[in-house]
């Protein structure tokens, strides 16, 4: 008997196995959404998507957390087609309606509202414990910034105006229980979260909740935004997806999405920003666009209109004749040599 197999035999736990042979790593399917650049900012991959385990999307209010953590939801259930998704609620800002925009078939979300961190644990983890490897589930939790400790809610109905010194260390002990599940069962959890200006000359932003989510996130996005302008009126805004912390893509990437009133999230937005600074597009005259090999320095497209740069028909050719999906794993992907500078994708203070 080798030394493995006798190591093997000896472990009193179900699941030891060969690191080569191991299903935590080798069954870990990517879910990808309808936009590229967020399976990038997901997975460092076009093609890559939502993968099992936290990911935590943080920013101030009004900054599309809730919309992005719904496009991956609704990704999922669509991939999924027995799949739920557990929604838990202690912000009570999303109608139904919000989760139909997304494709989102609110039979199959089971609503389950909280009050303190306590709550959520509790029900949480039970969940967790109860379902199987095969059981496709998706939680969504809006959000972990908004939710009160049990003992703030209980000094608040005590009348007592004390500082609550517990709920940094009620949400590091929830995410600690709750991690190993997600990978053992191959379950992708999102967290909205807030976060909060820290003090100095050059004050950068910090993800409210203490370190416990900080450890456990597999994914932390801190997104910023700005006016999307036609002219003088706002058409919708750009955001700006940080990474600032990855197991997969290069922290600190910048990834620009932009979200319009009438068409919601651009599928192809971001795109464009990474092309030409790959030379995949050029701007051959002011206003006008077209996609380019940049090996030969074949015109892979028509000239186009920045709004035209948003459609199939565009990124087709491009992706088609050109290593660009290479190219853009080249640069935010872990492990992968950039060949750009991510200040020439998006600004250092863009956003």
């Amino acid at each position: 008997m080798s030394i493995m197999d006798k190591l093997k035999k000896n472990s009193k736990l179900k699941h030891t196995s060969v690191l080569s042979e191991s299903k935590f790593f080798n069954e870990r399917k990517p879910v990808p959404t309808d936009v590229p650049m967020i399976n990038v900012a997901l997975s460092g991959s076009v093609d890559g998507g939502l993968l099992p385990g936290l990911t935590t999307l943080a920013g101030p209010s009004k900054h599309f957390k809730t919309s992005f953590a719904l496009l991956m939801a609704g990704s999922y259930l669509r991939a999924e087609k027995d799949a739920v998704m557990l929604f838990y609620d202690s912000e009570f800002g999303s109608p139904q309606s919000y989760f139909e925009q997304f494709g989102i078939d609110t039979e199959r979300v089971l609503h389950t509202p909280i009050t303190n961190i306590e709550e959520l644990k509790f029900d949480l983890v039970g969940q967790l414990e109860g379902l199987a490897r095969d059981d496709k589930v998706i939680v969504v939790i809006d959000s972990i910034g908004n939710v009160a400790s049990k003992k703030e809610l209980d000094d608040a109905i005590n009348e007592k105006a004390v500082a609550d010194m517990s709920r940094a260390k009620a949400l590091k002990g929830l995410f600690r229980m709750c991690t190993p599940y997600l990978a053992m069962k191959n379950i992708s959890m999102i967290a909205i979260n807030h976060t909060y200006k820290e003090q100095g000359l050059f004050p950068r932003d910090i993800v409210s909740g203490g370190t416990g989510i900080y450890y456990s996130s597999d994914n932390i996005w801190i997104v910023g935004r700005r006016q999307n302008k036609k002219g003088t009126d706002i058409i919708g805004y750009d955001f700006v997806i940080n990474v600032e912390k990855s197991r997969y893509v290069k922290e600190k990437s910048k990834i620009p999405i932009s979200v319009t009133w009438d068409g919601g999230v651009s599928e192809y937005s971001g795109l464009l920003d990474v092309a030409l600074a790959g030379e995949y597009a050029r701007k051959p005259s002011n206003g006008w666009y077209e996609g380019v090999n940049p090996e030969t320095g074949e015109v892979l497209t028509s000239k186009a209109r920045l709004d035209a740069t948003q459609k199939k028909e565009f990124w087709d050719p491009i992706f088609a004749n050109t290593n660009f999906s290479e190219f853009i794993t080249e640069q935010y992907q872990i492990g992968k040599k950039s060949t750009v500078d991510m200040d020439e994708i998006v600004a250092e203070d863009a956003y």
